[in-house]
């Protein structure tokens, strides 16, 4: 039966933790089955393993690690950073937005309308003369600015 454990690190080194750990663990064929640095949960990353001594023995004298956390998180805590979110659902209308492939790649543009089921952006183009809407695959377009409207 595997057990879940955080393990905390140093701020916005999380993925720099993950990737020794894997190293150790292959090295030493530890029995630590996955490694989880969601982008959502700064300072910690989660530790799939068998048991604690495993997670001890994968982050011996590692540098940005600060710790164990004590005891086991259940696998309910950390199945929402294992879904896949559509780009789609974290663009709302008004953010200012950069196309970053397509024909308008490149050009800055105003979200007017969000479609989540097609994963569908429409938007305004700032540096159009006359505004025409234009719609986009949500994965084309950065956030630039999240002020709304």
């Amino acid at each position: 039966m595997t057990k879940f454990y955080a393990v905390k690190t140093t701020a916005n080194q999380e993925r720099l933790v993950a990737n020794l750990m894997e190293m150790t663990v292959r090295k030493h064929d530890l029995g630590v089955y996955s490694i989880l640095a969601p982008k959502e949960l700064r300072g910690y990353v989660i530790v799939e393993a068998e048991d604690f001594q495993n997670v001890l023995k994968a982050i011996r004298g590692m540098p940005h690690v600060k710790g164990v956390v004590r005891g086991e998180i259940s696998f309910n805590e950390i199945e929402h950073f294992l879904t896949p979110k559509k780009a789609a659902e974290q663009i709302k209308e008004g953010y200012t937005v950069e196309i970053v492939s397509g024909p308008f790649k490149g050009e800055m543009a105003i979200v007017k309308r969000v479609d989540t089921a097609k994963n569908e952006i429409t938007v305004e183009l700032l540096d159009a003369v006359v505004p025409i809407p234009v719609t986009v695959k949500a994965d084309h377009v950065r956030v630039i600015d999240k002020k709304e409207g």
